[in-house]
């Protein structure tokens, strides 16, 4: 199988190249290493590919480069991770996240369609779900309440999918994946960040009471949901949750990196963000009945596997 990653230097892309090597498959990478949080890190990244992915350094906002590497490479399936993440900063630089997020998917899609790749695999978020009432989180929950210009652009990757599937016939699965964790994490996500902090003896910062709750996600978790949803021979357009299936509260997270690391870390309280999200808690059901998902590392499971990692790391970040 011949695939491209974008983004594929990233934390969860290098995790999905590193399973489709192991694999056996051919794999492109097509990520700018952009500067959102160190280049180093994701150069890292790709450098442990030991030179068995090809490498395109390009922006997907960049359409003759997206083109380029479509029309030469004669692909069976592109997963698309590439993004601009996190909800805070999409408040700040709302048209940077539309430039790269709903323009660059649009670039991609219209590539694929050119070139007759018959599957596209499209990363997007629970942030999609915005302040649902009902918890867990399930596909069919009318999506109406997003509060932030990153879940906007996520929803609407999902319907370009949903019109390249209905318009053109391309098989198209949506992954709205939940808080995402594990090695090589992004370092300004919570438990990277709370981790560093405490080490340093330094405070960390809680936003609001503690009482924000999220579907923390263990790595392994999410690859495996991703390679199933390269296999998925259902319906044409499809959208899964990735989750772990259990909601942790942010005091609680606190709690377990402090007990993983054997310290007591200072809080630093602070108002709400802007932005965040109450809960998130995924049913993922269906995902279990039609891609056989099951998530096998709960949160009591992962901080200490991420934390011995992190101690035992010499990558940078």
């Amino acid at each position: 199988m011949n695939v491209l990653v974008t983004g594929g230097a990233g934390f969860i892309g290098s995790h999905t190249v590193e399973r489709l090597l192991r694999d056996g498959a051919q794999v492109t990478v097509l990520d700018d290493f952009n500067d959102f949080y160190a280049p180093a890190i994701k150069r890292a990244n790709v450098a442990a590919f030991g030179g068995k992915a090809t490498v395109v350094e390009g922006d997907i906002r960049d359409r003759a480069i997206v083109d380029r590497v479509l029309d030469e490479g004669e692909f069976d399936l592109v997963i698309h991770l590439a993004a601009r993440a996190g909800v805070r900063p999409s408040i700040t630089e709302p048209e940077l996240y539309m430039s790269t997020n709903i323009t660059g998917t649009y670039y991609l899609l219209e590539a694929v369609r050119r070139n007759k790749v018959p599957r596209f695999v499209f990363t997007s978020s629970s942030s999609v779900y915005g302040i649902n009432q009902k918890v867990p989180f399930a596909e069919t929950d009318l999506i109406v309440n997003t509060i932030s210009p990153y879940a906007m652009t996520k929803m609407a990757g999902e319907q370009l999918c949903s019109n390249y599937t209905n318009l053109y016939g391309i098989r198209t699965v949506c992954l709205r994946l939940f808080t995402v964790y594990g090695p090589r994490q992004r370092p300004d996500l919570a438990i990277s960040k709370f981790t560093r902090l405490m080490r340093e003896g330094k405070p960390v910062p809680r936003y609001g009471d503690g009482s924000t709750a999220r579907d923390y996600t263990y790595i392994d978790d999410i690859v495996d949901g991703i390679m199933a949803a390269t296999r998925y021979d259902g319906a044409p357009f499809e959208i899964f949750n990735l989750g772990g299936s259990q909601s942790t509260t942010l005091s609680e997270l606190i709690t377990a990196v402090e007990r993983a690391l054997g310290v007591t870390a200072e809080i630093e309280n602070l108002p709400p963000q802007p932005g965040d999200v109450p809960r998130t808690f995924a049913d993922v059901a269906k995902a279990h009945r039609l891609l056989g998902y099951a998530p096998g590392t709960p949160i009591s499971e992962g901080v200490p596997k991420y934390i011995a990692w992190h101690l035992n790391c010499a990558r940078p970040g």
